[in-house]
């Protein structure tokens, strides 16, 4: 294959390759030690070499080079694992290339001409893979030169697909492609000599949605902060509509700031994504929501066929998924017959004798000594093939892992105990038995120690032995175990509340965290020993939490379920110190650990908080957000009415935002909140969205006649404290003065009773064919919008705390933040990863070390991404040429003081801030600063000019003097004497207001780097002569001030006094042409002008102080930076990636 060139050197090469094939300019070489007959030393060697190193090391035994005559350096053009492969490539080069070199009279220049070739043909490569994997490879081949030439992106900008569609302009429609890409949305027309183009960022999109209108049936509408764009004509809309959100969605997962989003690693590396990869993606998201699977699980196959189920006494069709760790089976209808069997269950997998009334059968035998049967499989040989492929590989994990746990359990105690370090105030007895309580792991759920005896509770549990016998009944026709058959007959029995005795078992069962226990022994108990006596912000929150949680109940009144608690919650925050600690994970915790076992309701914590409630537990709560505003999409479309009686549902979702966190367990009584618990184990997310609805629609009337948010919340509170269950009357949470005054108030209708048990089946009843599928289209879609209003939340307080230190317009600082934010996208898009990407990864973490606050750390660019900006922006100097890139660098590295190498937008703002609102002095003092460390270094600058000044400063000066015989000339001297009197007296009063921030004194070098930064300014400046003779005689004066200064330090006398003035002024004038003196100083390095001289020298010239004072338009600047920012960097990037 083609490679890219990469420099060798052809005396090292020789000792390992042989030469094969050569002429003038080209090598075929062969690996010393491949295809040998005989077998000499060197050769063993080199084979040797080549095998010892792994695979990634290992080099192709057969290469071309590209050498120019006369050197040794030589590229590598190709390579190739056999030799018939390198033969073609030899064959191509010698009949296309080899003549055309010969003309070239440079042979460097025929060699960059061969390098620039072989990288065509990469890039060609590259097309014509990603065109083989469409469906039609030629016209997406063609599609993809038309995006590369109508829009201008560098190379990486990956095309995923394309579509012929309309976008409509008012009431026009533009027929035209709609393309794509990893980044962006493009579209372009061409119709009757009329162009339409445009470029969206996905990073832009706040809102997509499908919409329908007279002119168009049915459009997809794609909404930015600035415009909205409409598409229609589709040929297949609900793909177009699929993909869309598909990529907008990776898109903002990957660039915004989403503070652990978990996102697949297939999709964090654009140039894999594809369409197809993308259709992948969504099924494989389906599966791991329907089956509530770990995020990490991936999808092999999926096939269609039947299982034979024993309770219906027949073949159920449906689908067969399988992955790393699971085979999972859905029936046609989502929900009515599902089946999850762990490979870590299952013994064998075997093909059995195909029949007719049983074609292509294979039996799944799981160690409960049950099998399963499968029919009406495609492919059969090959999916046995590789499901038992992974399940040998599964039985060898699991056996490598008992041989070391037996070895370790050798050494161990049958009892764990920790050791936790905590202040208490007991005595010594009490904080002995304290600690031995906090220290040793529950083998036993708290509920068998600690029963919740609530008033009216006492002989409720006459209910508990009808329940056990129904689920007894149902294990012997279902299977009991994770791969019992989940129907809709479980549904009921899960809606009437699991008894005590069985509901840990069946929450393990259930949610599957039975099979991450048995995988993973002894990891509960290792990660307490590890977590044992750390401090940090996560372990402080949960000390402050843990009596807060359930305290009402008996267990957490207790040491031991409190030192339960403590070493659940440290355990998983050490385990996932993304997450570390949320609140509302101490409520959870609590009553998992009333019915499950310490190690057990660990492990549900883990399948709640990473497969159950995806994204929920992070800082921002970003996953439970997003189900808030997919509730108030679901309210419009199953409870119309009372979305049209109250408008505004943001109310109702703030509302339910608990519902979701905590599973109704903050605002149920205990044990009807235990019932939805159940429910929700057996059904996922997808029973919360229903039992909401089912709670706004038994309250629908008096939520559409309530007037105030107040109002509706007392309403549903009220209704939620009086929903009870079958064994225990609704006991209130509130005190009873708080009840009677709710009861008492006019306003709040009285809500009657209500049984769990009823409210669950109506929820079932009503919005049981909500499906997962829907659900996860909801998702994403408004994920994009929770996204964006973060990202306007968090330019709102950045702006916020800008405005307060700058004099910018908001809506220029606005701008400027957009702009800011834009450069740091186009970088990730097409940037060095190695460098900005990194550093800005590393930059959000939240637990960085610096302590910067979030809003400053939200967005910072690096080196060149300033630069970038900087000439966008920057006032002065005019045009782009070396000094500007020099000046853009000083500035970088004063407004990065804590050498991070990255630049917050705070900082950036207030340096724009003095360039166009500040007087003329801060503009100086900012010029000032660039030209003297820690921005102005040695290494940029040319060595000589330490050596050597430019300037001699013996040369006496004398400004305005008048044309030689001029009769007033001695006037005219006095009249110099006395500015530079006043000039001095000046100067003492600017130290005064100097004495806070005194700025250090400038040397020679770098006085004179200031004067070259003043010259190139001017230049292209309409009064350019003016200002370049006022400069002129500015720099004469601050030299003489320098040299005055620097003679009084060395005769001991203080500078200032007006005897010392005058001789500085009766210098002879002889030097001024050069004549006089070496040049030089004897110590150039004591030649110092403070900032406060060059102040006072820059003020006694208008032509300069009015360049400076000239106000410039920071709304064109940015307009114009708008228009030019994408295309100018788009341009840039693409020719470094062509010069790579």
């Amino acid at each position: 294959m083609w490679l890219n060139p990469e420099e060798v050197l052809l005396k090292n090469a020789l000792k390992l390759w042989v030469t094969e094939r050569s002429n003038d300019f080209f090598l075929l070489q062969r690996r010393r030690g491949h295809g040998e007959a005989t077998s000499r030393i060197t050769g063993l060697l080199v084979g040797a070499l080549d095998t010892v190193l792994d695979s990634s090391a290992r080099v192709t035994p057969f290469r071309i080079l590209l050498q120019v005559p006369g050197s040794q350096i030589s590229w590598v053009i190709a390579s190739g694992a056999v030799i018939e492969e390198v033969n073609k490539h030899w064959d191509w080069l010698v009949h296309n290339l080899l003549h055309s070199l010969s003309v070239f009279e440079n042979k460097e220049d025929a060699a960059s001409f061969v390098k620039g070739k072989v990288k065509g043909l990469i890039a060609e490569e590259v097309r014509s893979r990603q065109a083989a994997q469409e469906e039609d490879p030629t016209k997406f081949r063609e599609a993809l030169l038309k995006f590369e030439r109508h829009f201008g992106l560098p190379s990486s900008e990956k095309l995923v697909t394309y579509y012929s569609c309309c976008c409509w302009k008012g009431r026009v429609p533009r027929q035209g492609f709609l393309y794509l890409s990893i980044n962006h949305v493009a579209f372009y027309s061409f119709l009757l000599g009329k162009e339409v183009k445009f470029v969206i960022p996905w990073a832009e999109v706040t809102w997509l949605e499908r919409v329908s209108s007279a002119l168009m049936t049915e459009a997809i509408r794609i909404s930015t902060r600035q415009r909205q764009r409409e598409f229609s004509m589709f040929l297949n809309l609900d793909e177009a509509f699929g993909v869309i959100g598909q990529l907008v969605d990776i898109a903002l997962r990957r660039l915004l700031d989403s503070e652990g989003l978990e996102l697949d690693q297939t999709l964090q590396q654009p140039a894999r994504i594809t369409k197809r990869v993308l259709e992948e993606q969504a099924l494989r998201d389906y599966v791991l929501a329907l089956f509530r699977l770990p995020r990490a699980e991936k999808l092999h196959e999926v096939v269609s066929c039947s299982v034979w189920t024993p309770h219906a006494r027949c073949h159920t069709a449906g689908t067969l998924y399988t992955t790393d760790s699971y085979l999972c089976f859905s029936s046609r209808e989502e929900g009515s017959c599902l089946l999850l069997i762990p490979l870590s269950e299952v013994l064998s997998i075997e093909k059995a004798e195909s029949t007719s009334p049983l074609p292509n059968p294979v039996i799944v035998s799981i160690r409960t000594k049950k099998a399963f049967q499968l029919i009406e499989l495609q492919d059969r040989d090959e999916l046995v093939e590789s499901m038992n492929s992974r399940l040998r590989a599964l039985h060898w994990k699991q056996s490598m892992f008992r041989r070391k746990k037996d070895g370790r359990r050798s050494v161990r105690s049958p009892t764990p105990y920790y050791t936790f370090y905590y202040d208490t105030a007991c005595s010594d007895e009490e904080e002995v038995e304290e600690q031995v309580l906090r220290n040793t792991v529950n083998s036993e759920a708290l509920m068998t120690a600690f029963q919740h005896n609530q008033p009216g509770t006492n002989g409720n549990k006459s209910m508990e032995p009808v329940k056990e016998r129904l689920w007894e009944d149902h294990f012997s026709e279902f299977g009991r175990g994770v791969h019992m058959f989940r129907t809709d007959k479980i549904q009921r029995l899960v809606a009437m509340g699991i008894p005590e005795s069985l509901r840990g078992e069946l929450w393990m069962m259930l949610s599957d965290a039975s099979s991450e226990l048995e995988s993973h022994q002894g990891y509960y108990a290792s990660l307490v020993q590890k977590s044992m006596g750390h401090s940090n912000l996560a372990t402080e929150e949960i000390e402050r939490d843990l009596h807060r949680s359930l305290p009402d109940h008996p267990a957490f009144q207790n040491p031991t379920g409190i030192a339960a608690l403590r070493r659940v919650l440290t355990a998983y925050a050490h385990r996932n110190p993304k997450i570390g600690y949320c609140q509302s994970m101490n409520i959870l915790a609590s009553v998992l650990l009333l019915y499950a076992k310490e190690e057990e309701a660990f492990w549900l914590l883990v399948a709640v908080c990473e497969r159950m409630l995806p994204d929920y537990f992070n800082r921002r709560v970003i996953g439970a957000q997003v189900d808030q505003s997919v509730f108030e999409e679901l309210i419009r479309e199953r409870l119309p009415e009372l979305a049209e009686q109250v408008p505004d549902l943001s109310t109702l979702s703030s509302v339910s935002l608990s519902w979701f966190l905590t599973l109704f367990l903050s605002v149920l009584p205990f044990h009807s909140a235990v019932c939805v618990v159940d429910c929700f184990f057996f059904q996922g997310i997808k029973h919360i969205f229903q039992l909401g609805l089912a709670v706004l629609d038994a309250n629908s009337a008096q939520l559409s006649a309530s007037t105030d948010d107040g109002q509706a919340l007392m309403i549903l509170t009220s209704f939620l404290d009086q929903v009870g269950n079958e064994e225990s009357p609704c006991v209130p949470s509130s005190p009873p003065a708080a009840e009677e005054s709710s009861c008492g108030d006019p306003d709040v209708p009285a809500v009657g009773h209500m049984n769990i048990t009823d409210l669950i089946n109506e929820s079932f009843d009503k919005f049981g064919n909500l499906t997962v599928r829907h659900i996860e289209r909801l998702r994403c879609l408004h994920r994009v919008q929770v996204l964006q209003a973060h990202e306007d939340t968090t330019k709102e307080n950045t702006l916020r705390v800008v405005t307060a230190d700058v004099s910018i317009s908001p809506e220029n600082l606005s701008d400027i933040y957009d702009l800011f934010k834009t450069e740091h996208f186009i970088s990730l898009y097409w940037g060095d990863r190695s460098s900005a990407a990194a550093a800005e990864a590393a930059a959000w973490q939240y637990r960085d070390v610096s302590n910067r606050s979030f809003v400053e750390r939200q967005y910072r660019l690096d080196r060149p991404q300033f630069k970038s900006l900087y000439a966008l922006l920057a006032p002065w100097p005019a045009g782009a040429n070396q000094h500007t890139d020099t000046l853009a660098n000083r500035t970088f590295t004063l407004l990065d003081p804590d050498r991070s190498n990255l630049v917050t937008f705070k900082e950036f703002a207030n340096w724009l801030d003095t360039l166009y609102s500040e007087e003329l002095n801060e503009k100086i003092r900012l010029l000032y600063r660039l030209h003297i460390p820690p921005a102005l270094t040695e290494s940029e600058d040319d060595p000589s000019l330490m050596k050597s000044p430019l300037v001699s400063t013996n040369r006496p000066l004398y400004v305005n003097l008048p044309p030689a015989g001029f009769p007033d000339g001695e006037d005219e001297v006095k009249d110099y004497q006395d500015q530079m009197k006043q000039m001095l007296q000046d100067l003492a009063k600017e130290k005064e207001k100097d004495v806070e921030k005194p700025l250090p004194l400038m040397n020679q070098r770098e006085f004179i780097q200031f004067c070259k930064t003043l010259y190139s300014m001017f230049h292209g400046d309409p009064g350019e002569n003016d200002l370049f003779q006022a400069i002129a005689t500015v720099t004469s004066l601050v030299l003489q001030i320098g040299e005055v200064g620097h003679r009084g330090q060395s005769s001991g006398s203080e500078v200032g006094s007006q005897e010392e003035a005058k001789a500085a002024g009766s210098k002879q004038v002889t030097a001024a042409d050069g004549s006089s003196g070496d040049g030089s100083l004897a110590a150039d390095s004591e030649w110092t002008v403070s900032y406060a001289q060059i102040l006072a020298s820059l003020l006694t010239e208008q032509a300069l102080v009015n360049f400076f004072e000239k106000p410039v338009d920071l709304t064109a600047k940015i307009a114009e930076a708008k228009e030019n920012q994408y295309q100018q960097r788009a341009s840039l990037l693409s020719a470094q990636q062509a010069t790579r």
